[in-house]
């Protein structure tokens, strides 16, 4: 099962590579635009690779999945980052970073206590040693975590996207082309018109650029994230993806010369010991199943032993099917076939 867990280390991999990607053009132009361009990248990435895809045969969104995927783009794609750069605009960078750090453990918590997903105590652990080294990675001498409205917007942005994250784990199912090219043409056209309207600019290289690094860094590592969500939970998912900020530091120390320092050399051992305990996680006791109706792609295991019709093509295909009520007991996560009491 934990193949899946490196998914999502590619995901955080790829957003994380944004950040030294960005540093060139990041002062070229609005914020609220920039964020604009990327999630636009994102949606014009997706569209050309699912243009030329085949036999990847995925289960289409439904009517069912428009609130969660309505409730994820307006709070992750549309109000997130609206609050974000205004927080950031009376914050230092230091005690911005530090503050978006909260948004692994914030995911957890919406997970644990909104979503009731269970979460080990070892991924409690895993998340708080994250938190941990992300807040070590962004403190500079002096920096202090100032108490202000705009470390409020800072934290509630975070919080908005823990929602968001836990809202896309609903609909993991479904295809996630699909749901990461919504996300980004949603947010990209809202935050571009925004960032227009706030700071016309004429188009140039940096736009090229914006939308290149938005089509890999934030369309490809999306979508990877919603695959691992399927089958690792919102939770789970989070605590891997919060290794992006490390890939990013690593990525400027072997690409833009920055210096390797002891704080990034610790912040890697505990990121490393928090991947690990996720790992090494082993979750597994007698179980049991409610009768279900959904459908999503999968090959036929204990957990699909349904009739066909002889016309849903080869395995894995994606077709409409019941789950009997079934008990037993073997290792799971809480993927969307596993939302049980504990």
């Amino acid at each position: 099962m934990q193949r899946y867990a490196v998914l999502t280390l590619g995901s955080a991999l790829l957003f994380g590579a944004a950040t030294p990607a960005l540093k060139p053009i990041a002062g070229a132009m609005h914020p609220v635009l920039l964020a604009g361009l990327l999630y636009l990248g994102s949606f014009i990435g997706l569209f050309a690779a699912r243009s030329v895809r085949r036999g990847q045969e995925e289960a289409r969104l439904q009517r069912k999945d428009l609130p969660a995927l309505v409730g994820a783009i307006v709070s992750g794609g549309l109000l997130a980052p609206v609050l974000l750069v205004w927080g950031l605009s009376g914050l230092t960078a230091s005690a911005a970073s530090l503050l978006l750090a909260s948004e692994a453990v914030l995911t957890m918590l919406v997970a644990a206590f909104l979503f009731r997903e269970a979460v080990a105590g070892r991924v409690w652990v895993a998340a708080l040693l994250i938190l941990v080294a992300a807040a070590l990675l962004a403190w500079t001498p002096g920096t202090r975590l100032p108490i202000s409205l705009h470390a409020l917007a800072v934290l509630a942005a975070c919080l908005l996207w823990a929602l968001d994250n836990n809202l896309t784990a609903r609909i993991a199912l479904a295809d996630p082309f699909a749901i990461a090219m919504w996300k980004g043409l949603a947010a990209g056209a809202v935050n571009t018109v925004l960032g227009l309207v706030l700071a016309p600019s004429a188009p140039g290289m940096s736009w090229f650029a914006a939308l290149a690094i938005g089509a890999i860094g934030y369309g490809a590592s999306l979508m990877l994230y919603v695959l691992a969500q399927r089958h690792l939970g919102a939770a789970r998912t989070a605590a891997h993806f919060g290794t992006a900020p490390f890939f990013g530091a690593a990525l400027s120390v072997a690409l833009l010369g920055e210096p390797l320092t002891a704080v990034l050399v610790a912040g890697f051992a505990m990121t490393a010991g928090a991947t690990w305990l996720t790992l090494s996680e082993h979750h597994g006791h007698e179980h049991t199943h409610e009768a279900m109706e959904h459908e999503h792609r999968h090959m036929h295991d204990e957990h699909h032993r349904h009739a066909h019709q002889g016309d849903e093509g080869s395995e894995p295909h994606s077709h409409f099917h019941s789950h009997a009520p079934l008990r037993h007991r073997h290792a799971h996560f809480p993927d969307l076939h596993h939302r049980h009491r504990h």
